[in-house]
């Protein structure tokens, strides 16, 4: 589906995240190599994580629900309107979170988005097999509690989270990871604390300690796979309630509103965008203080791809230094960057 010089596999495979050359003119100045894609691309994109990738309408039988919203969708759009970058992308929405980021190599999607956080644990699948590829990080996201105005002061850090507290998380998601990982629940290896309570469709089990009870952001144990909450063995730590699992985010919002739980562990984007929707009734209360990436996917056998979405898309984003605040204040500022490559193109010739 897609060709590229021998230059930028040597490029990619020996110097990863590095600009590859692709649609520019090379040293020589006398050539321009080949386009990212002979043929459009399809694209898997999460459709519930508003305001970075989500669908128009949250049905999934409307029409709306396949038009690609957010800072993401404007990013693609800005890609395609690169001149030389030969990219247009077929755009898909995938409503469950869990594992998606594995999807781009299946034959469904040639490249997969939707908030996707860059871990390498990520890459590979159950059997440790490596199987994507992550693009050059775009976005940066940390974790943080949404809560309800009245419930701030209580909520305002991770250590302050208590058993008679009930803190909605998504599976497989790095906000639940945090959240775990923050509280004591896990460890730094995703290993579930002796003498938590995993409530199952089999039925509750207790964690031993060891790593047959396993929870990361890459995914669990087999037998923890449909959790549905986490029960802490000590007082310091809180209750941990799954939804989403279908229905996505907008279900945690729902019941945060409800009172059906007390927090929501997410990223801080998407935390901002509920608490600025809710007119004041939902504040962002604890934050964290790691900082990750997020970027997309791609199957590990298409590195030319990777390396050369890369170099567009650090273009657009001017290295990292433009980003989702950017896009913010002004949602057409990466169609501004690719109006500047097209620009420089026209000039070279």
């Amino acid at each position: 589906m897609f060709r590229v010089s021998a230059l930028l596999t040597f490029i990619r495979l020996l110097l990863l995240g590095t600009f590859c050359l692709c649609s520019i003119i090379n040293a020589a100045g006398d050539e321009e190599l080949e386009s990212c894609a002979d043929d459009a691309l399809d694209f898997g994109f999460y459709a519930f994580f508003d305001p970075v990738s989500y669908s128009a309408d949250a049905d999934q039988e409307s029409e709306g629900f396949h038009r690609h919203l957010g800072y993401e969708a404007d990013l693609l759009t800005a890609l395609e309107a690169m001149g030389g970058a030969g990219l247009a992308f077929s755009r898909h929405p995938i409503p469950v979170f869990d594992e998606i980021w594995l999807q781009s190599a299946g034959p469904e999607y040639d490249i997969v988005g939707g908030g996707i956080t860059i871990l390498d644990s990520r890459t590979r699948d159950a059997t440790g097999e490596e199987r994507v590829i992550f693009t050059s990080g775009h976005i940066i996201f940390r974790q943080s509690l949404l809560a309800r105005a009245e419930d701030e002061a209580r909520m305002n850090s991770y250590d302050k989270l208590s058993s008679d507290l009930r803190v909605g998380a998504l599976t497989s998601t790095t906000g639940e990871f945090r959240l775990l990982e923050l509280t004591g629940l896990v460890n730094d290896e995703g290993v579930l604390a002796a003498g938590v309570q995993i409530d199952t469709p089999q039925g509750t089990v207790i964690a031993d300690g060891s790593d047959d009870y396993l929870i990361t952001p890459a995914g669990e144990s087999p037998s923890l796979a449909e959790r549905s909450a986490l029960r802490p063995p000590a007082a310091a730590m809180p209750q941990v309630i799954y939804l989403g699992r279908d229905a996505g985010e907008n279900e945690l919002i729902e019941a945060l509103h409800a009172k059906a739980i007390d927090a929501f562990a997410r990223g801080d984007l998407g935390n901002q965008a509920a608490a600025h929707a809710s007119g004041g009734s939902l504040v962002v209360a604890a934050r964290d203080d790691k900082i990750e990436y997020g970027g997309f996917t791609v199957d590990i056998n298409a590195p030319e791809l990777a390396a050369c979405l890369d170099e567009k898309i650090n273009w657009l984003t001017d290295g990292r230094r433009i980003g989702y605040g950017q896009w913010v204040e002004d949602p057409s500022v990466f169609m501004g960057r690719a109006e500047i490559w097209n620009e420089r193109g026209a000039q070279e010739d």
